[in-house]
């Protein structure tokens, strides 16, 4: 669809039926080749696919999402620890910075009283420039440590988010299980399973199509077999 028929549709000036049919052409011109091939690996329509997928540990639904909570969380308390670090290292960092700040302003003052007392010599006048410098570079260094320490703290704040997302997955398996719990015991007969009479391989009027055979029927079995 081009822009001009968005529009065109969005304000109401375009009729459906031709759209549609104008649709349907551009539909049967696609060749082959346009048409994506690969689709992905659970596409019910290729004959190598499983469906429903085993019951093996790999398609286990609620084991999966517990092991993404447990490993998110692990990761988390990582990362937050990492952080930590650090901002311990940026706080030391600012600690020695104001003692050098504290050291120049200290020598800022005697090359001041230096250079009041000898104005002649040049020099105590350009050392004094040196350090006013040196205690602007400190400053700014110190600066940027404040800037990089908030920025870590509102980075572990953000972190916070991930125990939250963990709630909501752990939410959602409560759900699945109570759900689970519900099906099992709306499915509930009085009946021993291993009391009933065996299902009939094959009833009146069923096709040959319908009629399972004996290695389909063990494999089911065997699967069933496998969730438990």
């Amino acid at each position: 669809m081009t822009q001009e028929e968005l529009d065109a549709l969005m304000n109401g000036g375009v009729d459906l039926d031709s759209f549609e049919e104008t649709n349907e052409e551009s539909n049967e011109n696609q060749t082959e080749e346009e048409i994506p091939q690969d689709i992905g690996p659970l596409d019910p329509s290729k004959d190598d696919a499983v469906y429903p997928p085993p019951a093996t540990e790999d398609h286990k639904v609620v084991s999966q999402l517990d092991e993404v909570t447990k490993e998110s969380e692990e990761k988390a308390t990582e990362i937050l620890d990492i952080m930590d670090e650090i901002s311990n290292a940026m706080m030391d960092n600012e600690e020695n910075l104001n003692k050098v700040l504290d050291f120049l302003k200290a020598h800022k003052e005697l090359f001041e009283k230096l250079s009041n007392t000898f104005p002649h010599i040049n020099t105590f006048n350009e050392e004094k420039e040196k350090i006013e410098e040196m205690i602007n570079l400190v400053n700014n260094s110190i600066e940027n440590s404040q800037n990089a320490s908030d920025n870590i703290m509102m980075a572990m704040d953000i972190m916070q988010f991930q125990d939250i997302h963990r709630q909501k997955i752990e939410r959602v398996i409560n759900i699945m299980r109570e759900l689970l719990k519900y099906m099992n015991k709306i499915f509930e007969g009085k009946v021993d399973d291993s009391k009933r009479v065996s299902s009939a391989r094959h009833i009146h009027g069923d096709t040959t199509e319908d009629v399972v055979e004996e290695d389909d029927l063990e494999a089911l079995i065997a699967q069933f077999a496998g969730k438990k």
